[in-house]
């Protein structure tokens, strides 16, 4: 039965792991964006050999749950020879979380780069802008709108499978729900308080997105719109 009591005893206890739970989710991103772009590059080199390795990698850490990754990364990888180490639970969390969401992101990666016109690399070249020119004042200004709202999206993904890292004993706020409900033999409201906290988290950082990406698409429309009266 539900009891307000408990929910405020609760509360002060399970808020304790948000920073936690905050700091796993922005370290795995920041790690996803990073690796997401090493798989671009790896994918894109001359050689098929080495594409199509990296290809096969990125699609086995795809296709294989997240739970099993931190499994293997905390549990299994001490026990590699020569190359396996031991991680603290925060650390194998991270890095089984970034790694994992950015095999998709290097694909987001992909799709806004090949969205932008042929045309506009051909022009760059006619116009002989250095790479550095032609990435920065052609390319990304064209390829990064597109890509906001998915980047966004894994985001806010990404930080509703930081739970998963109780598992192995990151002392996130589901993590302190779980303890507060084995010692009060209270589930309801820890649990409920988990839930609230993610809602409160997560769909203002959806509403922020959209913002931006309104923002960023009347910014490159306005500066196409320039290019047009200019010519």
């Amino acid at each position: 039965m539900w009891s307000w009591e408990t929910f405020i005893d609760a509360f002060p206890f399970v808020i304790e792991g948000i920073n936690i739970t905050l700091g796993l989710t922005v370290t795995s991103y920041l790690l996803a964006l990073a690796a997401g772009f090493i798989w671009l590059v790896l994918e894109s080199t001359p050689s098929r050999i080495i594409n199509f390795f990296f290809h096969w990698i990125r699609e086995f850490i795809r296709s294989t749950p997240p739970l099993v990754q931190i499994f293997f990364l905390y549990f299994a990888w001490p026990e590699v020879p020569y190359v396996g180490m031991t991680f603290t639970p925060f650390i194998a969390a991270m890095l089984a979380l970034g790694i994992h969401f950015s095999t998709y992101i290097s694909e987001v990666y992909r799709s806004g780069i090949e969205s932008v016109d042929q045309g506009q690399w051909e022009a760059s070249k006619a116009l002989n802008l250095s790479t550095k020119d032609t990435w920065m004042r052609i390319v990304l200004p064209q390829a990064l709108p597109p890509t906001i709202p998915m980047l966004g999206n894994y985001l806010i993904i990404l930080f509703k499978e930081v739970p998963l890292a109780a598992t192995i004993g990151v002392v996130g706020i589901l993590s302190l729900a779980r303890t507060y409900g084995s010692n009060t033999w209270a589930y309801l409201e820890p649990i409920t308080i988990v839930a609230i906290l993610f809602l409160l988290l997560s769909y203002p950082s959806a509403l922020l997105i959209r913002w931006l990406e309104k923002k960023m698409n009347n910014r490159f429309e306005k500066k196409e719109t320039k290019v047009k009266v200019s010519k």
